[in-house]
C-alpha cells in the first residue's frame, strides 16, 4: 500500500486545471482519511460525513489557491481542519470540565457516535505500514475522543496534527496560518490536559495484550444480556465503571448506581434479547437485538461499546440508535431463533 502523499504529479497538475476526474482519483484517495479526521475532530461519524463533503467542495472551488509548495494532502487536511474549527467553535458546550482531572462523562457529547473499524481497517489494512498512525487504537478510543472534545477547537487540532497523524511543527502552523512557536505553545497546553485526564481512565491498552481480556469479558457480557442475567453482568464491572446512554445523555458512575440501573432495565423489558460481536473504535463491541412480546423479528436496538482494563469492565457505552446499524453493514431485523431439533 502506498503512502498516503503518493498522488502523482500530473494527477495534481490536471486537478488545478480543473480536470473532474483528477480530483476525482484524489478525493477518493484521501476521503477516508479526512473523514477519520473530522471525526476525531467533532466526535459524530454523521457530521464528519458532512465535514468532509464541505472540504471536498471548498478544495475543487479553490484549486486555483493551491500552489503546490505543499503536499495536495497536506493541503486538504488544511481546509478540513478548519472546516472542523469553524463547526467546533459554533457549539455551546463548555470547554472547561467540572473536574479537570477526570475523562469527562459522554454524555456531555450527545452527538458522539461510534465508528466502525471495517473501516478503519480499509484504510490501514496492516499495521506494519507506515499509514498506521492514522487508526492506532489509542487515538480513536471513546475515552480519548471524549477527552479532546473539552479542548479548545485550535489545541484540539493541534493536537490532532501534531501527536496522532504526526505533522511537524512546521507543517501544522502552514496547515493553521500560525507561527511555529504558538503551534509548540498550544500542544504543551493539550497535552497536559490530556494527560491529567486520562490518568483517572488507566493507561491505554496495547491490542497485544488486551485481545484475551477483552475477548473473554465481550462473550461473557454478550452470554449474561442474551440469558436475562443481570448478576453475571454485574460481576464483570469494576468499581468504577461508567455506563452512558445515547441519544439521551444519560450516565452513571460506579459499580452500585449501574448495577441498580440495570437491574431496574431489566426488571422493566419483557422480552428477549440477541447480540452479535463487532468491532467499533478498536474495542470490543457488539450489536443487540430486541423481540417484544409477541414480535416475531429481532429488532435492532443498540449497539454497545465496552472498555476493558485489568480484566474487568470499565466503560459501557450503549448507542441505542437503529438507524447505526447500516453503518455497520448489520440488518435491521434477524429472525427468531430456530429451535433445536430434539
Amino acid at each position: 500500500m502506498p503512502t498516503l502523499d503518493a498522488v502523482d504529479a500530473a494527477t495534481v497538475a490536471a486537478f488545478r486545471k480543473g480536470d473532474h476526474d483528477a480530483f476525482a482519483r484524489i478525493s477518493r484517495r484521501h476521503f477516508r482519511e479526512l473523514h477519520i479526521h473530522c471525526y476525531r475532530m467533532v466526535g459524530s461519524y454523521d457530521e464528519a460525513e458532512d465535514l468532509v463533503q464541505e472540504t471536498l467542495m471548498r478544495a475543487w472551488n479553490r484549486r486555483e489557491s493551491y500552489e503546490g509548495r505543499a503536499t495536495v494532502r497536506a493541503w486538504l487536511y488544511r481546509i478540513a481542519t478548519n472546516v472542523c474549527i469553524d463547526v467546533i467553535r459554533t457549539r455551546t458546550s463548555r470547554e472547561t470540565p467540572d473536574k479537570p482531572d477526570e475523562v469527562p462523562q459522554y454524555s456531555e457529547f450527545p452527538w458522539m457516535q461510534p465508528y466502525p473499524d471495517a473501516i478503519l481497517d480499509s484504510v490501514v489494512p496492516d499495521e506494519a505500514q507506515p499509514d498506521s498512525r492514522i487508526v492506532r487504537r489509542e487515538s480513536i478510543e471513546l475515552a480519548f475522543l471524549a477527552t479532546v472534545q473539552v479542548l479548545p477547537a485550535k489545541q484540539r487540532a493541534i493536537l490532532m496534527l501534531r501527536d496522532v497523524l504526526e505533522f511537524s511543527a512546521a507543517e501544522t502552523a502552514t496547515i493553521l496560518q500560525d507561527t511555529i512557536a504558538a503551534v509548540n505553545s498550544a500542544l504543551q497546553r493539550a497535552r497536559a490536559t490530556l494527560q491529567m485526564m486520562r490518568a483517572s481512565w488507566g493507561d491505554s491498552v496495547e491490542p497485544s495484550a488486551a485481545t484475551f481480556d477483552e475477548a473473554v469479558l465481550l462473550q461473557g457480557f454478550m452470554d449474561a444480556q442474551d440469558r436475562g442475567d443481570v448478576n453475571a453482568i454485574i460481576d464483570l464491572l469494576r468499581d468504577d465503571v461508567r455506563m452512558t446512554l445515547f441519544p439521551d445523555a444519560v450516565t452513571w458512575d460506579g459499580r452500585e448506581e449501574v448495577a441498580r440501573e440495570l437491574r431496574k432495565k431489566r426488571s422493566d423489558f419483557d422480552g428477549e434479547v440477541r447480540s452479535i460481536p463487532i468491532a467499533a473504535n478498536r474495542q470490543p463491541a457488539l450489536a443487540v437485538y430486541i423481540r417484544r412480546r409477541d414480535d416475531v423479528e429481532y429488532r435492532a436496538w443498540a449497539l454497545v461499546l465496552l472498555g476493558v482494563r485489568a480484566g474487568k469492565l470499565r466503560e459501557i457505552a450503549t448507542f441505542a440508535s437503529p438507524e447505526l446499524f447500516t453503518r455497520f453493514e448489520l440488518p435491521r431485523t434477524l429472525a427468531e431463533r430456530r429451535q433445536e431439533p430434539i
